[in-house]
């Protein structure tokens, strides 16, 4: 098999995964005004996969696999583009970075977990900032929703979205420290 073809076997891989990791494991927050937020580690999966295949696949893998998980939910389907492009973001800038840190020229443990976090954290940084900006101009101005509602509505997704990020820096690291291996040399 090709280089080309395992990329894009494993992006769909990842897709799904992030879509079940989503759609079975999360824990729905009902907010006021209508809608949930979710509590999810589905983000640690674009993350390792932004890790795992490089930023521009692993962001499109959490991109796809997360906005269809949107689609698919009645609660989440009119957050489906914003979904496409946030989590793409995260992928990208933590695969990058992970990059720019030398993550596949180490060895040595320390520096891999140092590498994964700061660049897991990049990545969910992004989100932890840009999540609750871009969700409040997406309620206030294409969903029409109230200043006051759409205000509240992101403050609640502001602070899951901390705590889901949290979680998932440590999720991440995790994971690639226990994968990295076996996953290491498939596109060398």
């Amino acid at each position: 098999m090709n280089r080309k073809t395992k990329l894009l076997s494993y992006t769909v891989m990842f897709a799904a995964v992030s879509y079940v990791v989503f759609t079975y494991a999360k824990i729905n927050i009902p907010v006021p005004g209508g809608g949930s937020v979710a509590i999810h580690v589905a983000n640690a999966v674009v993350v390792l996969a932004a890790w795992l295949l490089g930023p521009k696949y692993g962001g499109i893998a959490g991109a796809v696999g997360l906005s269809i998980a949107d689609i698919l939910d009645p609660l989440y389907i009119a957050s489906a583009p914003k979904t496409f492009f946030l989590k793409f973001m995260i992928g990208y800038i933590a695969g990058t970075t992970a990059n720019r840190l030398g993550l596949h020229e180490t060895e040595d443990p320390k520096q891999i977990t140092k590498i994964t976090a700061i660049s897991a954290v990049a990545g969910l940084g992004f989100n932890v900032i840009f999540e609750p900006i871009i969700g409040y101009v997406y309620k206030r101005f294409l969903l029409r929703t109230s200043a006051e509602a759409a205000a509240i509505l992101s403050t609640w997704l502001g602070g899951v979205t901390a705590f889901n990020a949290v979680i998932c820096v440590c999720v991440s690291v995790l994971l690639y420290r226990a994968l990295y291996k076996q996953f290491r040399n498939i596109f060398r």
